[in-house]
């Protein structure tokens, strides 16, 4: 006989995946070990005929072969059925369940748990793998299991696999009209008799703008429907958290105590609170059933648990942007306009001559004032005046109120009658979306036991770096505190580090930090100065302060525990390009707006590494910073730009995002990819070029840039994809990567490993030399000059036509190797390589002999061999050298003796 087992207090899941069950497994039974929920109760009263139940009391062990158990892992939740589970003839016992992170006690020989809603979606997938058909009533009692416990699929654990599972079937013919009648059958009259007596009895806790409610309900027995009724509180009273207890006798010494747990509150976890007492569930919703316990010393434990559960919510300080850029009331509605474009705003805060907030104009106002043609006009007749202002302090709930409320997208924060940050409801809504990817990670973490990277806090931070580096981070972070400012760590360092492996520490060489204060006492030189402090505390390394960008460097040079590390501090920033390719005008600003000035999503991610707010503790502090999504891109491998505008103001952006594409193996998202080619074939970089004699993107950014690409390992992929985007045009807009250059790059490449093994040469500058060389002669030294190449580097490419038509119209010419000494050794290595490249095989024969052969050749006799002789020394001796070469070269003499005889032929005493 093999058995199916549903958990007692049978709900619709348990039994929908049983009934499933009984379709892979044919002729199997299902039992239920104690009983059912009142709907499931209900249903079977109508329904139990189409379905292959059996008593428990029917059931003779001896006969068992196998046990399947659904819904649960806990034998104790099996009843009296659980004794089967020792039988010594059992030949399998399998468990179904999809509640995660559970310690089973159940000895099963296979399991099949995964993070869905619902136990019965896991039998759906393997009905359709097998492809096995299903009768409506079996199709009907399946589709209830999973509506039920996902809350037709609006609950948080609910996957689309669920809702795939219900779609197939509704297929098989699930009865629409049945699963509306017992998905929400309303209240029994017990529970609206309890229900009254709850809603008089309840209790309150409002704590971090959260409502957590709690109620005891002493009855004379068991009474099944308790979960309905913890759920119909919630929706009726609006409160976010309920704990139920129902206490009631069992004897005259015994009594039970059921206790169901509803959250909706962001990163809490029933099942952790309600696992140690027993009891389990999921994330929002648990529940526990004890004996002969003191009922009120464990609904305390659960309450404060979930109190401690709550997170502090975000304040208007965490959220606002900072400083706030403000116009007076006589500013013209145009001029208003160029600076939402220049910043990038929706809005403007309208402050009078004493710094007081007078008014809010919104880009709306601005467009309907423009549309009627009054440009000229002050800001004054526009701007809205009845203002709702908020303090540091105001919460996210609080905020979110006022918002709906009065129905304002911009709220200005006040401290001490100053006007000290702006929340806009974007803020607002990235706050609450990136809650809930929180959330969603954290219930993925649960489900399969991992630890998200979104989750990445100092504990993580500490265990992934170098010790060394997390003492410096530490110390920064703790000068930052002393001072009342955020640091953050930025860009670079935190992408490598969400990107590293799991094991062994990293030891980044370039790290950026971000000082963020300007709501406390910060100004635009926190930077520098938590540099210099810095500084005093680790005197091995040089600072260097770059005033113009407001930002500073501490830099190590073989430092015995540090190495060569380069620490950049800046003050949080915004900044403008004036025109493209120009050096971007910065100014003070918010972390906020630091992250969004940047290149791609994945280089926007920042995590704090001061605490946040009093009440958090330091593991919990340091959240990731993520407002553009560049964890989903990291994720989904793609390079996405933050903005459209973005390679239009810097072309070095789009080398960036080749170099960081090749580097990791992702893809440039398709939109971005719109985005650089339209910048290219724009011709902007040309007419900026032309315009304005200063382009530092299209200069020195670029030649780093280019750098290095050039000096990379995967640098023949990146050309490739710089080539294939067409942005090698803003080298020179003639340069592409023909068959031609590609042949030309490999020889350089032979020619490097061959003749400069050590190397001597800066072979990324010779890479890049061999771009420029395939530009057409004119071009090629003002391509140099312009990416402010070496000297030396200039001056060989301004020659290199000249010279390779002097070698390539000489050299074929030419009968003995003495000959061709002569003429090559007048060029250095560089330019002889060049020319080797971009010439017909039997010219490269002839010079790769040179390097090979010939240049390696001494004379037979040196300077101390001809005093030796009686040759005084003087003028004569290189004249006589260079004819002891070339004859040895040419193979007129081949040993000491015949170079003797050579001298005393040709030069006699």
């Amino acid at each position: 006989m093999d058995l199916i087992l549903c958990h007692t207090t049978a709900d619709f899941d348990a039994v929908g995946a049983a009934v499933g069950l009984t379709r892979l497994l044919p002729g199997s039974k299902v039992v239920l070990t104690g009983g059912s929920h009142p709907t499931v109760r209900d249903f079977l009263a109508l329904h139990r005929d189409e379905y292959p139940l059996i008593e428990r009391r029917s059931v003779n062990p001896e006969k068992i072969r196998s046990l399947t158990v659904v819904d649960t892992q806990q034998r104790d939740r099996l009843g009296k059925a659980a004794e089967w589970l020792d039988l010594p003839d059992l030949k399998e016992i399998i468990v179904y369940d999809h509640h995660l992170g559970q310690e089973s006690d159940i000895p099963a020989t296979r399991s099949h748990i995964s993070s869905v809603g619902a136990t019965t979606t896991l039998i759906v997938e393997q009905l359709q793998q097998q492809q096995i058909s299903l009768t409506p009533a079996e199709a009907t009692v399946m589709a209830l299991g999973i509506h039920v416990d996902t809350g037709s699929l609006t609950f948080d654990q609910s996957t689309p696999r669920d809702a795939l599972a219900l779609a197939w079937l509704m297929q098989q013919g699930a009865s629409l009209s049945v699963i509306s009648t017992y998905r929400d059958p309303g209240l029994s009259s017990q529970l609206q008799q309890l229900l009254t007596e709850a809603l008089e009895n309840l209790e309150y806790l409002y704590l971090h703008g959260y409502t957590v409610a709690w109620v005891t309900l002493k009855t004379d027995s068991f009474v099944p429907g308790l979960s309905s009724l913890a759920s119909e509180l919630v929706e009726l009273t609006e409160i976010d958290a309920i704990l139920l207890a129902n206490e009631y006798p069992l004897g005259e010494s015994d009594s039970r105590l059921t206790v169901i747990g509803r959250s909706q509150i962001p990163k809490t976890n029933l099942n952790v609170l309600f696992q140690p007492l027993g009891g389990g569930g999921h994330s929002q919703a648990a529940s526990l059933n004890l004996r002969k316990v003191d009922s009120q010393a464990i609904l305390k434990q659960l309450l404060d648990g979930v109190k401690a559960q709550i997170p502090h919510p975000p304040t208007a300080r965490d959220l606002m942007s900072s400083p706030v850029r403000t116009i007076l009331p006589e500013t013209t509605i145009a001029e208003a306009q160029r600076i939402l474009l220049r910043y990038g705003h929706s809005g403007l805060s309208v402050v009078d001559a004493q710094k007081q907030l007078v008014g809010i104009i919104s880009r709306r106002d601005i467009d309907i004032a423009l549309h009627h043609g009054f440009s000229h006009a002050p800001v004054k007749g526009y701007m809205t005046r009845n203002l709702k202002t908020i303090t540091p302090d105001t919460t996210l709930p609080e905020i979110e109120s006022v918002m709906v409320t009065y129905d304002i997208g911009r709220l200005p924060v006040m401290e001490n009658e100053q006007l000290v940050g702006i929340v806009t409801r974007t803020d607002v809504l990235r706050e609450l979306h990136q809650e809930r990817e929180e959330e969603r990670g954290r219930e993925e973490q649960t489900k399969t036991g991992r630890r998200g990277e979104s989750n990445l806090n100092l504990q993580k931070l500490q265990n992934k770096l170098a010790p060394q580096l997390w003492q410096l981070l530490t110390t920064a972070s703790q000068e930052a505190e002393k001072r009342g400012w955020h640091l953050y760590l930025v860009g670079g360092a935190v992408r490598d580090l969400l990107l590293a492996q799991a094991s062994g520490t990293l030891m980044i060489k370039d790290i950026d930090l971000v000082v963020d204060g300007f709501h406390k006492s910060a100004d635009v030189g926190a930077g520098v100065e938590l540099a210099s402090s810095l500084q005093q505390l680790y005197p091995a390394a040089r600072l260097e302060i770059h005033g113009a960008f407001q930002t500073a460097a501490l830099l190590w040079h073989k430092d015995p525990e540090l190495d060569s590390l380069w620490v950049d501090i800046a003050t949080a920033r915004t900044e403008f390009y004036p025109y493209p390719a120009a050096n971007p005008e910065v100014e003070a600003s918010s972390i906020r707006q630091d992250l969004y000035r940047r290149d791609f999503t994945i280089n926007a991610l920042a995590l704090r590494l001061t605490t946040p707010r009093a009440g958090v503790g330091a593991q919990q502090a340091a959240p990731l910073l993520d407002f553009f999504g560049g964890l989903i891109d990291l994720q989904a491998k793609q390079i996405r730009v933050l903005h459209a505008n973005s390679f239009i103001e810097d072309p070095t952006r789009i080398y960036r995002g080749v170099r960081f594409a090749v580097r990791f193996g992702f893809q440039i998202e398709p939109q971005t990819e719109e985005f650089i080619r339209y910048a290219i074939n724009s011709g902007v970089y040309d007419r900026t070029a032309q315009e304005n004699s200063r382009t530092p993107a299209l200069q020195t950014r670029l030649k780093t840039e280019l750098k290095h690409i050039l000096e990379a390992p995967y640098w023949k992929s990146a050309l490739q994809l710089l080539d294939n985007l067409g942005a090698l045009q803003c080298i020179h807009p003639s340069l592409k990567l023909d068959t031609e250059l590609l042949r030309q790059l490999r020889l350089l490449e032979r020619c490097l490993r061959r003749f400069d093994p050590q190397p001597t040469l800066i072979h990324w500058e010779m890479r890049l030399e061999t771009l420029i060389a395939h530009l057409a002669a004119e071009y090629r030294a003002k391509v140099a000059k312009n990416l402010q190449l070496p000297e030396d580097s200039i001056a060989r490419l301004k020659n290199l036509a000249q010279v390779q038509t002097e070698v390539m119209t000489l050299l074929p010419t030419l009968q003995r190797p003495s000959q061709v000494v002569q003429l090559l050794r007048q060029y250095d290595l560089p330019m002889l390589i060049l020319i080797a490249v971009q010439s017909p095989r039997e010219i490269r024969h002839q010079i790769w002999e040179y390097f090979t052969v010939w240049a390696n050749v001494q004379p037979l006799l040196n300077g101390n061999d001809l005093k030796k002789l009686g040759y005084k020394p003087g003028p004569q001796y290189r004249q006589i050298l260079d004819d002891l070469l070339a004859a040895t070269l040419n193979g007129v003499i081949k040993d000491h003796t015949e170079a003797e005889e050579f001298l005393a032929k040709h030069y006699p005493h």
